[in-house]
Formats: C-alpha cells, structure tokens, sequence
C-alpha cells in the first residue's frame, strides 16, 4: 500500500493519475470517433 499513499498523497502522483486518466478516455474517444467514420463510409461506398 505504500506505492498508493505515495501516489495519492503528493500533488505529482494525483497529477500523474489526471494525465493517465485523461489519455485512456482519449484512446477511447478517437477509438469510437474513427470507427463511426469508417462505418459511414462505408455505408456511402454501397
């Protein structure tokens, strides 16, 4: 458990779980956004 005291007692750690955070929902985001696009492209192929 010291590892996650260490992480969530510091500003550094609590910034680090932020950008950590904030890059998953990100993948996520562009993930679903680009798979929407290559469905309606494909849609307009047909």
């Amino acid at each position: 458990m010291g590892l996650f005291g260490r992480i969530f007692d510091s500003y550094i750690g609590i910034l680090s779980l932020f950008v950590i955070a904030f890059i998953l929902g990100m993948g996520v985001w562009f993930y679903r956004f680009f798979m929407k696009k290559i469905e309606e492209e494909e849609r307009t192929k047909k």
